[in-house]
């Protein structure tokens, strides 16, 4: 029997991140991860756009120096604008006197600054690759039986193992789900003219179009079809794919001279009944997972591990049982709501933008032009995407 403070079952960017913010503080963490990360760069389609609260996040565990260090892209600008109409937004950095608005970095620059991290906590013990086989919980701590027969014994268990989380399956915690019959598209593309260190996107009938700036020069594009569509697009030889990508993003940059890879994924939004419940905390896409035309996925997940480690550490200084009730509910109180708000807007803009309804074409060509005006208002948006508003843990503070 290994007795842990702190089981975390899922070794992605969440649940490390997890990992580091309680072992840098001595908490003892098991953390159980099926399979060995995939840390190679330059290989994966998909990025994440990391806001300036993860950055913060990052640098508080003492791991962004090492992320800096890699392949990253600082963008200064965002650009949006819609198919139907000429209501354009634009954010500028420099209009917050701030350096950027944040990074474009792939999956594998993150997730190699974590394990290194990770190897270096003696507090940390990683069991991977190791598959959970049960798990049991009674009123002094969580108990995880692991595929190969050994125990983990801890106060708290945190479940950080994906959208299909099997921890929230097999402890039967309900999700309410809504499928937005869209597929998400992913792939990199070089393009005739440089991308500015500018996030694009642009609103067209089927869902958005996102073209994100690569440290290299090329770009990550994000393209949200309608489900009829996408397996179309993936079948398209390389030539004719460039064609349709660059009409459908009105050559903004030029002409698409190369592309990588392409991947899809079906888009459905999701949302744990609850993220807790006795010795139990959901978090990241276990407990919830939103449309992906703000990127904001895994800084909610960022933000949910920062905000359970800050109370699970204000408790142990106190002396208190991590896994009490209370304190998981001071956890689930702090970032339910901040989800659940986030999750709405995403689907209004997406229901907003993705149709061609005449009406509803003239409303958001009117809205962007007049949120592109109103300077208090775009100052108060650009915040938001960045992070750097509202009630934000310790983690995502700057110091």
């Amino acid at each position: 029997m290994d007795q842990h403070d702190v089981i975390i079952i899922g070794g992605g960017i969440v649940g490390s991140a997890l990992a580091c913010a309680l072992g840098e503080s001595g908490v003892r963490v098991a953390l159980v991860e099926a399979r060995e990360p995939d840390l190679r760069i330059g290989t994966d389609p998909r990025v994440y756009a990391i806001t300036r609260a993860s950055e913060q996040i990052f640098r508080s565990l003492g791991v962004w120096d090492a992320m800096a260090a890699q392949p990253v892209c600082a963008f200064t600008d965002m650009e949006v604008w819609d198919a139907g109409g000429d209501g354009v937004l634009h954010f500028d950095c420099a209009e917050l006197a701030e350096p950027h608005l944040g990074h474009i970095i792939e999956p594998g620059v993150i997730l190699a600054a974590l394990v290194e991290k990770l190897q270096a906590l003696e507090s940390v013990e990683r069991f991977c690759p190791a598959r959970f086989e049960h798990i049991h919980i009674d009123d002094d701590q969580a108990e995880v039986t692991l595929a190969d027969g050994r125990h983990l014994t801890a106060q708290l268990l945190a479940a950080a193992d994906g959208a299909r989380s099997p921890v929230r399956e097999q402890l039967g915690i309900e999700v309410r789900r809504h499928a937005y019959h869209q597929t998400s598209l992913v792939a990199r593309v070089k393009t005739t003219l440089p991308h500015a260190a500018t996030a694009w996107q642009r609103f067209l009938p089927g869902g958005p179009l996102a073209f994100l700036p690569l440290a290299d020069g090329w770009c990550s594009i994000v393209w949200t079809l309608p489900e009829a569509d996408v397996e179309r697009i993936r079948a398209l030889d390389r030539d004719s794919f460039h064609a349709e990508l660059g009409a459908a993003f009105d050559h903004r940059l030029g002409r698409i001279t190369d592309s990588g890879e392409r991947e899809s994924w079906p888009l459905v939004r999701q949302h744990a009944v609850t993220y807790v419940q006795a010795r139990v905390a959901l978090l990241g896409d276990a407990a919830h997972a939103i449309h992906p035309l703000a990127g904001q996925g895994v800084n909610l997940g960022l933000l949910d591990a920062a905000v359970l480690a800050g109370v699970v550490l204000a408790d142990r200084a106190l002396g208190r049982d991590i896994g009490r009730m209370r304190t998981l509910r001071q956890y689930e109180r702090w970032r339910r709501s901040d989800n659940q708000l986030m999750m709405m807007a995403m689907d209004g803009i997406n229901r907003l933008f993705s149709n061609a309804n005449l009406p509803a074409g003239r409303v958001r060509n009117a809205g962007l032009s007049l949120v592109g005006r109103a300077t208090p208002v775009r100052h108060a948006l650009m915040r938001h995407a960045m992070g750097i508003a509202g009630d934000l843990p310790p983690l995502a503070r700057p110091s």
